[in-house]
């Protein structure tokens, strides 16, 4: 008869997901499955993280000299004081 998947034949798929999974575990299922379709679709048309992560980067400065640290320390002074 017919080749494709009515929405009768998606509800019953649906159902039994719900089932198996349960309620808990459907949203979590659903991310990883978005994240999983999203990589590989990422990986088939040559997009990576490391072409982003490239053009993203910006040119980082460099830090100041961190200032010396005394050479007494203040409890050092407070028991000489006393």
């Amino acid at each position: 008869m017919f080749n494709s998947i009515g929405p009768l034949e998606l509800v019953i798929v649906l159902l039994i997901v719900l089932l198996v999974f349960g309620p808990k575990r459907l949203p979590g299922l659903g991310k990883s499955l978005g994240s999983g379709m999203r990589e590989f679709k990422d990986g088939i048309t040559g997009k990576g993280k490391d072409d982003d992560e490239d053009e993203a980067k910006p040119e980082i400065a460099a830090a100041p000299p961190a200032q010396p640290e005394p050479t007494t320390s203040v409890a050092a002074e407070e028991t000489e004081r006393s």
